[in-house]
């Protein structure tokens, strides 16, 4: 169920195996193809995400480059 532009909610059954399925909107959505490796990031009080391996990498490298930026001193 496609909620608002950017949203997306959906349910997905998980299969003996463990597996779910991504549903073809948020695939679409997210341009995820097959072979492409996704990111599950979980903790036990807030939940799962499932993110874009490249998506992340951006994201990671982007902090790591501001934490590598000098502060300057406060006067």
């Amino acid at each position: 169920m496609k909620t608002q532009d950017g949203k997306f909610a959906s349910t997905v059954r998980v299969g003996e195996k463990g597996q779910i399925v991504i549903p073809k909107a948020a695939r679409d959505m997210f341009d995820i193809k097959p072979g492409d490796t996704l990111l599950l990031l979980a903790d036990d009080k807030r939940g799962i995400a499932i993110v874009r391996r490249d998506l992340f990498t951006d994201f990671m490298d982007n902090i790591l480059r501001t934490m590598n930026t000098p502060v300057e001193p406060e006067d």
